[in-house]
């Protein structure tokens, strides 16, 4: 048997504390200190199995401050058009909005806006040009955000793909309007604020006072777990059915694909896949996140610098990265 001398043993052990296979697993703990390292992260929040294991501000507001949570909105405003399926204010999914809303097509409006249904508008497959990206300022100073949207050309036929549009969800939230008789800030008040005791300030109107749908709300980060785990819960929340259960596993069932970051894409969350676990996310400008693994019992909020962008290849990729390899892993070792 050949020697082994103390330095071959003490170069054998380093290397082994180096391999990531035998690296002290991720905690708790070690997933602050890398949302710390972050610096558009602003404070991070996780529930697991519906108790707060992780709460940490870095920067930014104090924890209890309503925030802008940017395009979670959309989230919202699919939840709140799962509430009027349930209160049959809208018949289905698949109800057009020349059945549903036929004042909002405006006139000389392509024959095809009248069949766009609410699950195009819901999942952003309606076919129209985008009113995101570089077409957001001009869609927004427009005298009439909802004509505007319904006017542009069809670029993809209904239901063909995915067109990531706020103006998509602004049409949506016009049509929720519409149904109920009620304001969109109205509705997700008693709709989702009262049920989850969180606080909805009134946020951005079009110049026909309708409030903008799928952008510019405002929740706090206890608010944002509170969402998220109602969600977790398939829709309940301390013991009242909020949503409806079949909507709530709708939700997470992929419809459609974004072009961007290649996630699936069902009614307001993107849908990803790490480690053999499925998971939900909302998204928003900047690093706003919600994300949900109801199979783990796991809830996460995220709220970050507002006015920086956050890219699949930027800082998003650092989240995504955050949840995929720190996040799932340790609820999935405190699963075992």
């Amino acid at each position: 048997m050949p020697h082994i001398s103390r330095r071959d043993l003490i170069v054998s052990a380093a290397a082994l504390c180096a391999n990531p296979a035998f690296a002290q697993p991720p905690s708790w703990e070690t997933i602050v200190e890398r949302a710390r390292t972050l610096d558009q992260c602003h404070a991070i929040a996780v529930h697991y199995d519906s108790v707060a294991v992780v709460s940490e501000q870095f920067r930014g507001p104090a924890l209890g401050r309503l925030v802008p949570i940017k395009s979670v909105s959309k989230t919202i405003v699919a939840a709140l058009t799962g509430a009027a399926i349930d209160r049959g204010e809208i018949p289905s999914m698949q109800a057009t909005l020349a059945e549903v809303a036929p004042n909002l097509i405006p006139r000389g409006a392509d024959p095809r806006v009248g069949t766009i249904t609410v699950e195009n508008l819901v999942t952003m497959q309606a076919g129209l040009e985008r009113t995101s990206g570089a077409n957001y300022g001009g869609w927004v100073s427009s005298n009439d955000w909802v004509a505007n949207a319904l006017s542009r050309p069809f670029v993809a036929e209904p239901g063909a793909r995915m067109l990531y549009s706020t103006g998509s969800f602004h049409v949506l939230g016009a049509v929720l309007s519409e149904v109920s008789g009620d304001t969109l800030l109205g509705l997700a008040r008693q709709r989702l604020g009262r049920p989850l005791g969180i606080e909805i300030p009134a946020w951005t109107r079009d110049p026909q006072g309708r409030y903008l749908g799928g952008n510019e709300m405002a929740l706090s980060l206890p608010g944002m777990v509170r969402f998220g785990e109602m969600y977790r819960q398939g829709g309940m929340w301390e013991g009242t059915q909020v949503l409806n259960r079949t909507w709530v596993a709708q939700s997470l069932r992929p419809v459609t694909r974004s072009p961007f970051s290649g996630l699936a894409y069902g009614y307001g969350w993107f849908l990803g896949r790490s480690g053999g676990t499925e998971y939900g996310l909302a998204r928003g400008y900047g690093g706003q996140i919600i994300c949900i693994s109801p199979d783990l019992g796991l809830t996460v909020a995220i709220t970050s610098d507002p006015t920086r962008p956050a890219r699949s290849a930027g800082y998003f990729g650092d989240l995504k990265a955050l949840i995929e390899g720190a996040i799932l892993p340790v609820a999935r070792q405190e699963r075992t």
